[in-house]
């Protein structure tokens, strides 16, 4: 890629400039309390940050949360982000109420050298997310003046064609952050050519949502594990009756297809911890996976299933992991996703945390995330890119 780099930016001098930032800040917040519960995509980007506020740049971040639906919403304000960057960043952060607006425009004004400042949420503006290009370019034509020069360290939003994403870097010089560098770095290695046996871990809810990939992986890896969700579509694929469990009925057949073209590179699960119901305190049992009764919905892999994806993974020299393999914010049902992460911890291998709830449940879980040789901060973006799809956001910094 013909990319500029954060260094090349820093190379020219920053001080005195004011550098618009584009961020994925997109945290979890308690629904009661609006705290922060898991700072790691603030952290992410603290690299990128600390080398501008350092070289005395007048930094100006934007970022979206949530999805709200194109005007402000207070529970989807960035607030409490502002405040978290700030302890992070060991300074305060000026706080604007608006994205393009007046307040905006004030507190961009009034930023001293070295000093950081928060838009709020961009997705309160209905340009942000517009798929109409003039629509989404007017509003890219107000958020562009309130820099110098433009920094692209939101990997988890570089697959959306939104206007800080896509269209700003068109009105301004532009670079790629710290963060989104490293992301692509990383991912070019598993695009590349990994060092083999290479084995991809999949989990998550549904086979709809990772088939592109799994059509993309399958010629490519040596074997494919497949937990969660969507584990269930296969085994109904398998004749298996899947009891109350989350099922595609509509996806079963191109599963059939495959499994019969992967020969025996698709690993699926041999048990399964299955539950009366949806719910943390549940009754529950470790069954076949050609056993599940059917009034039962599986919720988690079982014991067995852990120590055969551990054997596979036990020999890997790379490997890449996305999405859970149960319910594993449910105590009850956590231990499959914690027991292949501690083998993917364990491996002597690359291994790669393909973001989303993956990353969520090595924090979750409270894992040591240095056990893992990258942990990804965009689970869509990261999917994309093994697709092969060209990412809005990558192109647009390649211009």
């Amino acid at each position: 890629m013909s990319i500029r780099t954060l260094d090349d930016l820093l190379a020219e001098g920053v001080s005195g400039r004011r550098v618009l930032v584009r961020a994925d800040l997109n945290v979890p917040l308690d629904k009661q309390t609006g705290d922060i519960t898991d700072d790691g995509r603030i952290r992410a980007v603290l690299p990128t940050l600390g080398a501008l506020v350092e070289a005395g740049a007048k930094v100006v971040v934007c970022s979206h949360l949530g999805r709200p639906k194109g005007a402000p919403d207070p529970q989807f304000s960035l607030r409490p982000v502002a405040g978290r960057l700030g302890e992070l960043l060991g300074s305060r952060v000026h706080f604007a109420t608006d994205t393009v607006g007046e307040s905006a425009r004030a507190a961009v004004e009034a930023l001293a050298d070295g000093e950081v400042a928060l838009l709020e949420n961009l997705r309160f503006n209905k340009g942000e997310t517009s798929k109409d290009d003039a629509e989404r370019g007017a509003f890219a034509d107000q958020l562009a003046p309130l820099g110098d020069a433009y920094v692209d360290d939101a990997f988890g939003a570089v697959h959306r064609k939104h206007a800080s994403v896509h269209d700003v870097p068109a009105r301004l010089p532009h670079v790629a952050g710290r963060l989104v560098l490293r992301e692509v770095e990383v991912l070019s290695k598993l695009t590349g050519e990994p060092e083999r046996p290479y084995v991809v871990v999949l989990g998550g809810s549904k086979v709809s949502d990772k088939l592109a990939v799994i059509e993309a992986l399958l010629p490519t890896v040596d074997r494919l594990l497949i937990g969660g969700g969507m584990c269930f579509t296969f085994l109904k694929a398998q004749g298996h009756e899947v009891g109350s469990s989350l099922l595609e009925e509509e996806m079963v057949e191109t599963c059939r297809n495959l499994l019969e073209r992967s020969g025996n590179k698709i690993l699926l699960p041999v048990d399964v911890v299955a539950a009366d119901a949806f719910a943390p305190d549940a009754a529950h049992d470790t069954v076949p996976a050609d056993g599940i009764p059917s009034k039962r919905v599986g919720l988690d892999i079982g014991p067995e299933t852990v120590a055969g994806f551990a054997a596979a993974l036990k020999g890997a020299r790379t490997i890449f992991w996305n999405g859970p393999m149960g319910v594993f914010e449910m105590p009850a049902f956590a231990h499959g996703t914690r027991g292949v992460a501690e083998a993917i911890a364990k491996a002597d291998a690359f291994t790669v945390v393909g973001g989303g709830d993956s990353a969520a449940a090595v924090r979750a879980l409270g894992l040591d995330e240095s056990a893992f040789g990258h942990i990804s901060t965009g689970g869509g973006a990261s999917l994309e890119y093994l697709e092969g799809k060209t990412l809005p956001g990558i192109a647009a910094l390649e211009n």
